[in-house]
């Protein structure tokens, strides 16, 4: 099981105000700051950003969505924060019959999305 993840942001603030945004309808919120790093969770900080030199446009994150409608509203959100669609919210059959995700560019480029796997 994955415990956390890092990644560099060109931009620190703007990443910060962008991932409160966009994680927000996952129920998910800033848990630990350090300089200019910073921990998003519900429980724990299991996912990270930190200033410093990006992997732009290398990376791919997928978040667990707890059913349909937060992988819209994470959408919405995250465009609302400034992202540049990367494939709407629908079923993705090409991985799983069930397989229901959404897909964002961050400011950096990292490909985020936020997927529910149940029907």
């Amino acid at each position: 099981m994955l415990d956390h993840i890092t990644f560099a942001v060109g931009d620190y603030a703007r990443s910060k105000s962008f991932y409160e945004k966009a994680l927000a309808p996952m129920g998910w919120r800033v848990m630990m700051e350090f300089g200019p790093s910073c921990g998003f969770g519900d429980t724990h900080p299991f996912f990270w950003i930190t200033q410093g030199d990006t992997t732009k446009g290398q990376l791919h994150i997928a978040f667990a969505a707890k059913d349909r409608k937060t992988v819209d509203a994470f959408y919405q959100a995250a465009l609302a924060a400034g992202a540049k669609d990367n494939g709407p919210p629908g079923i993705r059959a090409q991985y799983t019959p069930t397989y229901y995700g959404a897909f964002v560019l961050d400011p950096d480029g990292h490909n985020i999305e936020a997927v529910c796997h149940s029907g």
